[in-house]
């Protein structure tokens, strides 16, 4: 099956033409073509995403990415006949356009679905067999411990672990607008058991940074910071660490920065924003991995699965890597590439809801949960 992806959740636009096979059983995939455009630099300077703004930047480039994906040069929105030329044999062998619906910024989502609806309507006319679903950003973001690794140029059916290496997982979605934890049974059933109560771990990561005068995004300034710290020079708080369930809280630790930025400021020693910042990673990692690894215990997991885009850092990838091998778990994380928003992940959860039976409605939901 071959499978156009469209992502436009938050401040990516992503598009991918990936080929998919194996069902639920042993999924295979086939990365032909991803294009990511990125709006960092335009979001920059307001510290975080402006929804507008994202919706406006969506708009200028789907067209572009997509005439990238599959070769059409002069692409343009609103679709006109012109893509029905019979040379553009590609879009014949499209069997399926996955298209995130949330959860996300809905101006942002719309963009994305609306393009969608109307690459799939002119597509239709000459290919019958063509068909659109509504994806879980999650899901995406859940799957993509499947995708290739830098090694593997374009196919990833190398993938070796039989599903019972796999399953069951806790999986680790941990990202700017979400910090999950899920058990896993298989690639179409899961259950939640915890979520950040107030802001995600993404989100402490970036108000953090902009207390330290750090660009935006914040979690790449907070990590590359950080390496120049010591992690043990503050006792910052270890939020719900201690409680019995597998639910986090972030809000409590950033205000804990935020104190101490100004207690600290007068004193003439004056504050080492290396030595805060490599503290403050350090309480989150600890947070995520102690949870996770008491998950993966008490659920006699076989594996425990990282993604989303905090999944990035790698001080929570090389302490979560320590954790499963202590504990005997196999663990998998995605390329790093991969842990950012992209329309490959967006393809492969459009083939697990397509092989699910599992539809969306086709609308923008920003709180929609996985």
């Amino acid at each position: 099956m071959r499978i156009l992806g469209i992502e436009t959740s938050c401040d990516e636009t992503g598009i991918a033409l990936i080929e998919a096979e194996g069902g639920l059983t042993r999924p295979r995939f086939r990365v032909l073509k991803n294009f990511v455009a990125s709006q960092i630099k335009i979001h920059q300077p307001f510290g975080g995403v402006v929804p507008n703004l994202a919706k406006r930047e969506h708009l200028k480039n789907l067209p572009i990415l997509t005439g990238k994906v599959l070769g059409i040069s002069n692409f343009q929105f609103p679709i006109s006949k012109q893509i029905l030329n019979p040379k553009f044999k590609i879009l014949n062998s499209i069997d399926l356009i996955g298209v995130t619906v949330g959860p996300g910024l809905e101006p942002a989502l719309w963009t994305g679905i609306n393009f969608a609806k109307e690459l799939y309507q002119k597509l239709k006319i000459e290919n019958s067999k063509l068909k659109i679903i509504g994806t879980n950003h999650l899901e995406g973001h859940l799957y993509s411990f499947l995708l290739p690794k830098k090694q593997q140029k374009t196919v990833i059916s190398n993938f070796q672990f039989p599903i019972s290496k796999i399953f069951p997982a806790i999986a680790l979605i941990v990202s700017g607008g979400h910090t999950i934890l899920l058990y896993v049974e298989s690639f179409s059933k899961w259950t939640r058991l915890g979520e950040t109560r107030d802001d995600a771990a993404g989100e402490a990561f970036d108000k953090v940074a902009r207390l330290l005068k750090l660009p935006y995004p914040g979690g790449p300034e907070i990590e590359k910071l950080a390496m120049k710290g010591n992690p043990f020079t503050i006792a910052f708080p270890r939020p719900m660490l201690d409680q019995k369930n597998y639910d986090f809280s972030f809000s409590g630790l950033k205000t804990a920065v935020l104190y101490y930025l100004r207690d600290h400021a007068s004193q003439e020693s004056g504050v080492k924003s290396q030595d805060v910042a490599a503290s403050f990673e350090q309480a989150v990692v600890d947070v995520l991995v102690a949870k996770t690894k008491r998950a993966a215990e008490e659920y006699g997991a076989e594996s425990i699965l990282l993604s989303g885009g905090v999944a990035a850092n790698k001080h929570l990838r090389k302490a979560l890597k320590r954790t499963a091998e202590t504990i005997g778990t196999n663990f998998f994380v995605p390329d790093f590439k991969y842990n950012l928003d992209n329309g490959v992940m967006i393809a492969v959860a459009g083939y697990f809801s397509h092989l699910r039976k599992k539809k969306y409605k086709f609308e923008a939901q920003g709180n929609l949960e996985i």
